[in-house]
């Protein structure tokens, strides 16, 4: 296997993503107010898929034909093969039901699993998506916060389990690895964290899209190696954050245990009837069969530009406190020491010329901080790192 360097890799797949129907890039001015920021906000990439990917779409694009489709064995093949080799899980076909995506399928769940009132409970600061699923659906948001000490998170398990008991929780939605703090979870503290759970009777639903993009050295422990806790669990997981396919709406909701399988059927019959996506699947597989290369670049990138970022802030800002990325391509900022709270939006759109999302986006304690997306060229990640700097110290 050959891989790239981070100056090739950027030069082969990075691509100018404005006037393209960018979310990203396109929608700052309306989100933000602004046009002229550098947008390193909402979580995908400044990068082309891996080449294998666009052969496999166009072959099928000149086929012409885009009608009813099925998942063929090919598909499983493949996905099957990229777990057991990446995360020691041996997945089985009828374990998959498929979603157009994660924040779709944290609905799902909450609608699924739960009845009006009852309570979910999520560890903040989160992805927003998490808040929205439980109190859109007329259900109760219970939220425990992480130990941070100096951007170091932890799970606080007694007040987890405290509110688990006072809120009579049904379901907990997992993060991990968890967005936006970067942690990726030990098997100890999972194991500690499911046993809460089943000991009170606690649906768990594992979102593990952030899995695939690792800080090297780091192992992912996947939640689907946990057999103990399969009678308790739901894991979700796609392509779409590891290889940029969000708007193919393809993602996994995988159900080891038969009894929760067929509950979520029953729900499905009424409120799941849409096909699967056919661009995604074959985007999907040719990911999984020909994408180790492409990551291993991308996972440098991402890498690199974290460097940027901690070394410029440890030499000319260096009471900024960075959470150690240990997974996901986002880096997670504490700014209090130098910006109060009521000045950050200003200080960062007005002064620094950045669009990027703010801490409270994530949970209200979180005023002060930041979260930057790292997929990018290192260009503009320099650039955000020179602006910061240089305007807190003006």
């Amino acid at each position: 296997m050959i891989l790239l360097s981070v100056d090739a890799f950027c030069k082969k797949y990075s691509v100018d993503r404005s006037q393209t129907s960018s979310l990203k890039w396109d929608n700052v001015a309306e989100r933000f107010g602004k046009a002229d920021l550098v947008p390193l906000w909402v979580a995908d990439m400044d990068f082309k898929v891996p080449e294998e990917v666009q052969v496999a779409m166009i072959e099928r694009i000149q086929h012409g034909i885009f009608g009813y489709s099925v998942v063929p064995d090919s598909y499983y093949e493949a996905y099957f093969a990229w777990e057991k080799e990446k995360y020691m899980v041996t997945a089985k076909k009828e374990w998959v039901r498929f979603s157009p995506g994660v924040v779709q399928s944290f609905y799902n769940m909450v609608h699924a699993f739960t009845k009006p009132k009852e309570a979910v409970i999520v560890l903040t600061p989160v992805y927003y998506p998490f808040f929205s699923a439980v109190s859109d659906s007329d259900r109760k948001l219970v939220r425990c916060a992480l130990k941070n000490d100096q951007g170091d998170y932890r799970i606080d398990f007694d007040t987890f389990e405290a509110a688990i008991i006072e809120n009579q929780v049904k379901l907990f939605i997992h993060c991990s690895p968890h967005n936006p703090v970067g942690r990726v979870w030990t098997k100890a503290e999972l194991e500690r964290l499911f046993k809460i759970c089943k000991k009170h009777n606690v649906m768990i639903v594992s979102d593990e899209i952030h899995r695939d993009i690792l800080q090297k050295g780091t192992d992912f422990y996947s939640a689907l190696r946990m057999e103990d806790y399969y009678d308790h669990l739901i894991v979700l997981n796609a392509p779409s954050k590891t290889f940029n396919l969000a708007c193919l709406l393809h993602s996994h909701i995988v159900i080891p245990d038969e009894k929760i399988r067929k509950q979520y059927d029953e729900y499905a019959k009424e409120y799941c009837k849409s096909e699967v996506s056919l661009m995604g699947i074959i985007a999907t597989e040719a990911c999984y069969r020909y994408g180790s290369e492409w990551l291993e670049g991308l996972s440098n990138v991402i890498d690199y530009n974290f460097h940027i970022l901690q070394q410029t802030f440890a030499q000319k800002a260096p009471l900024i406190i960075m959470s150690e990325k240990q997974g996901s391509y986002l880096a997670w900022i504490d700014l209090n020491a130098y910006v109060e709270p009521k000045n950050l939006e200003s200080f960062i759109q007005e002064k620094c010329g950045l669009a990027i999302d703010f801490g409270e986006w994530f949970g209200k304690q979180n005023k002060g901080f930041i979260r930057i997306n790292l997929a990018t060229k290192p260009e503009n990640i320099e650039f955000a790192a020179t602006q910061i700097t240089q305007n807190i110290t003006a």
